[in-house]
């Protein structure tokens, strides 16, 4: 396993705690429909970051909306390369997507290709109204032609540099950190 070489901090605890709650008021101006979204979260930070969104749903708009998970391990193009045994999680949607707005939640968008296995595997739970895709961080880069309805923060890195997000309920802490792996 590589390390990480850290050059700096991007977002602390505070500072995610307030982007989420500016992007879960994002999702909302743009959904007035509430009963309409669903919330999917993309194994594994993808998850405890929906999890938080469907928080502050709970807690400003006291409505429950529903929250899946998606790993997408079996649906990677690059499956071959990722070693001789991945470690596949569970998807988890227990509810209908038809004629939903899914709102795919994760924590980095780079090439663009986890997003797209994520629609793969997502058609074959039903056929939503219409999906958008919540980032954390937009680092760019991008391989496909796959672009974030909601970014919490645009970092511009080059090809070499990479962006981790360490969150509490897995990581201890809350933070987002740009630096190389050497």
């Amino acid at each position: 396993m590589s390390q990480f070489k850290e050059k700096a901090k991007i977002l602390n605890a505070e500072e995610i705690k307030r982007t989420l709650q500016r992007l879960t008021h994002q999702i909302l101006e743009s959904n007035p429909a509430l009963m309409d979204i669903v919330l999917i979260g993309i194994e594994t930070r993808g998850v405890y970051l929906a999890k938080r969104i469907q928080a502050i749903f709970k807690e400003t708009e006291n409505v429950d909306i529903p929250l899946g998970t998606l790993d997408i391990t079996l649906y990677r193009d690059d499956l071959t390369t990722v070693g001789v045994k991945p470690q596949v999680k569970e998807t988890k949607i227990n509810f209908d997507l038809t004629d939903k707005t899914v709102v795919l939640v994760d924590d980095v968008l780079f090439t663009g290709r986890t997003i797209r296995a994520a629609l793969d595997e997502l058609m074959d739970f039903g056929r939503p109204k219409a999906v958008t895709l919540l980032v954390l961080v937009d680092r760019g880069h991008r391989e496909l032609p796959i672009r974030a309805d909601f970014v919490g923060k645009n970092i511009p890195t080059s090809q070499n540099e990479t962006v981790e997000v360490r969150l509490s309920e897995l990581d201890g802490i809350d933070e987002v950190a740009i630096g190389e792996k050497v």
